[in-house]
């Protein structure tokens, strides 16, 4: 499989998805993320949020202009202080 960044698209992923086998999982990607986002390709998001404050960073769909219409399907408090919070498209 070719590197997001080297020009695998949609169609590839979206390919992909339909292959039998275990689920595909992207960590920690703004960018590959917004992208996949755009594509109507992403089933659950699983957002972690950690009790910190930075003050800046990097937003998670920073290319992503639509509403995305999501679903709260879980929220779990991790001994860490983490928040787990998963959403599915609607």
């Amino acid at each position: 499989m070719q590197d997001w960044r080297k020009g695998i698209g949609g169609e590839e992923i979206a390919t992909l998805k339909q292959e039998p086998g275990k689920d595909l999982v992207l960590f920690g990607s703004g960018e590959i993320v917004s992208a996949l986002a755009r594509a109507g390709l992403i089933d659950d998001y699983w957002l972690f949020v950690a009790p910190v404050v930075l003050g800046s960073g990097i937003p998670l769909f920073k290319d992503v202009h639509e509403r995305i219409q999501l679903k709260l399907v879980e929220m779990r408090n991790l001994r860490s202080g983490v928040v787990l919070l998963r959403y599915q498209g609607e």
